[in-house]
Formats: structure tokens, C-alpha cells, sequence
């Protein structure tokens, strides 16, 4: 609580040893509150925190055998590279030839072997970003916290390191939870993904199935983009029947585009035809992106950029085709 304001409610999570877990969500869904409860730097109001099966909810922080990495790094200005990696250890009374064994081994571990007299501000963010995951796992814990941890690079800095995360946490086998509110990133680091809302969880899946069958309109189009075909002024055909309370859903990706002409006999039975108008098209390098306006929905279409392909034009009449398999129904 935050005075009279819950920042989290209800909040039951378990998490498996040895996952990479990320609690995704918009700002103030509470996802960094869940996660400063599982670091201890804030104590629940009423509930429980186990890990182990033992309880640590009223064990603070700096007791907890845990590696924690924040966006801003949190490194010692005024300390070499070599020696912020060292004082976790120290702090932990290991001798100074074993010390000097591990940091030297991580620093090669995180390709930063000829950095170790460096002063954090001689290095790059992402070498910065390097140190500080060196950091949190130079000691060895159980359990790695990372606080939107590629948050301050940029895009290409940011999939560097997603792929320097999947190698360490294949490699220390560590139980990893992560907050972020980026989707990509979420979608290409976790084992599970944990979506929050509103200080709530609103699913808890692995990634192909939040997004492939993404329970309700919020999870839909937070995590990708989604057409909602809540009346779209046509009728939407599908596999299997919908559910009361939900309305249909198709991702972008899924609807084909072309030519307006009739579809062949052999697709009839499989999949739906509608014909439309474009209103925009956007091209964004690998992607192409179309909004096609469909009766009354203006439906999203994107395509990836291949030679020969036609391009439509604003006020180009199209055909848009898809599988009734890949309609999908999601919670209002």
C-alpha cells in the first residue's frame, strides 16, 4: 500500500527454479512494485514471501542471497571495474586470492577482460550494462533480480545484450525474474511471461501462448498488435464457436493481402474473404504495414518485405484473406 493506494492486490505468483520469469506491463500496473517486494526494499502489507519454501518477508534486503540489476546500473563511481565486481565478494568474506580468481573469470565471461582498471564512466552503456550483470552474479546467489535491465541502451545495444541474457541464463542456470514494459524484450528472454494490469495479474503464460491466445482484449493488444473484430461491419467466420463475453480477434500478421478477386474452391472451407480499401501504408524497413478500412473497422495488415511483391497504395481496393483457424476470442 501507498497510503490509501494498493499498488499491487491480490498478488499470488510461484516461480519455477532455474525460469527466466518477466512480469510485463504499462506503467503503474505494479509490476516493479511485485518486484521490490520479491528483492525486499518494500515489506507486504499483509501475505507472504517465501523462497525455498522459508519466509523472507520480513528479512531485508541486503540479507537475501540475491544478484540484483538495476536500469541505472547502480555501479561505484569512484571504484574500478575490477573492484565493483570485488565488493559483493568481500562483502561476503571471501579471501583475496579467491576473489581475485572469480573477478578475473567473469570479466573474460562478460568479454570485458582488458577493462578491469577501467572507472565506470571510461566505459559505454553497454559495457556498463556488462559490469553491472557481472555484478549481480559474481557471488554466486540463487536467485537474479534485473529492474528493466537493457531499459537505457539502444535498440541495437538492447538485442546485443537479449542475447548475451539467454547465453548467461542458459549458462548459471540462475532463477531469473525480470521486470520491463518492452514487449520484444519480454518475448525473447522469458520461459514464462507474467502480464500485469492495474496492480493485478491479467495472465500468466509462456510467450507463443500469451501471444498466440491472449485471454483477454488488454493482454491482445499490449503484447503485439491486435485487430478487435468487435462489430466490424461483416460477419467473422471461425473454427470454433465464440464464447459469451468475448469478442474475435486476429493478429496482423495473419491476414493475408492481395489482389480483389475471388478466393480459389479449394480455399473456401478454410478461410474467410473480405474486400477493402487502403487507407495507409507504412513501410518500416523488413516490415510492411497496411490499414485497410473493411466496412466500418479499419483492419491492420503487415507483411515482411520480399522482392516482387505488389504494393498497394492509398485508395487501393485489396482483398484481405485469413485461416478461420487463427481468429482468436478474447475477454471484454
Amino acid at each position: 500500500m501507498y497510503g490509501p493506494i494498493a499498488a499491487v492486490k491480490d498478488l499470488s505468483l510461484t516461480i519455477r527454479p532455474g525460469e527466466f520469469l518477466t512480469i510485463l506491463g504499462p506503467s503503474g500496473s505494479g509490476k516493479t512494485t511485485a518486484l521490490m517486494l520479491l528483492a525486499g526494499f518494500v515489506a507486504p502489507n499483509n501475505g507472504d514471501v517465501l523462497i525455498g519454501g522459508k519466509s523472507v518477508a520480513a528479512v531485508p534486503s541486503y540479507r537475501r542471497d540475491q544478484g540484483i540489476l538495476f536500469q541505472s546500473y547502480a555501479l561505484f563511481p569512484h571504484l574500478t571495474v575490477r573492484r565493483n565486481l570485488e565488493f559483493p565478494l568481500e562483502m561476503r568474506g571471501v579471501k583475496a586470492a579467491e576473489r581475485a580468481t572469480l573477478v578475473e573469470r567473469m570479466l573474460e565471461r562478460v568479454h570485458l577482460g582488458d577493462f578491469g582498471c577501467r572507472m565506470p564512466a571510461q566505459l559505454s552503456g553497454g559495457q556498463q550494462q556488462r559490469v553491472a550483470l557481472a555484478r549481480a552474479l559474481i557471488a554466486d546467489p540463487p536467485i537474479l533480480l534485473l529492474d528493466e535491465p537493457l531499459g537505457a541502451l539502444d535498440r541495437n545495444l538492447r538485442e546485443q545484450m537479449q542475447s548475451e541474457l539467454k547465453s548467461l541464463h542458459k549458462e548459471f542456470g540462475k532463477t531469473t525474474v525480470c521486470v520491463t514494459h518492452d514487449q520484444e524484450e519480454a518475448l525473447t528472454l522469458s520461459d514464462r511471461i507474467v502480464v500485469m494490469r492495474a496492480g493485478q495479474i491479467e495472465q500468466t503464460d509462456t510467450p507463443e501462448a500469451l501471444y498466440d491466445r491472449p485471454a483477454t482484449r488488454f493482454v491482445a493488444n499490449f503484447l503485439g498488435e491486435a485487430n478487435i473484430l468487435e462489430d466490424p461491419g461483416f460477419n467473422v467466420e471461425s473454427d470454433t464457436a465464440q464464447p459469451v463475453g468475448t469478442v474475435p480477434m486476429i493478429r496482423p500478421e495473419r491476414i493475408c493481402v492481395g489482389v480483389s478477386v475471388a478466393l480459389g474452391r479449394g480455399d473456401v472451407d478454410r478461410r474467410q474473404s473480405v474486400t477493402g480499401t487502403v487507407d495507409d501504408m507504412i513501410y518500416a524497413g523488413p516490415l510492411r504495414k497496411y490499414h485497410v478500412r473493411v466496412g466500418s473497422s479499419l483492419l491492420t495488415v503487415r507483411e515482411h518485405v520480399a522482392s516482387g511483391q505488389q504494393i498497394f497504395r492509398p485508395g487501393d481496393e485489396v482483398r484481405l484473406d485469413w485461416l478461420r483457424s487463427d481468429i482468436r476470442f478474447v475477454a471484454t
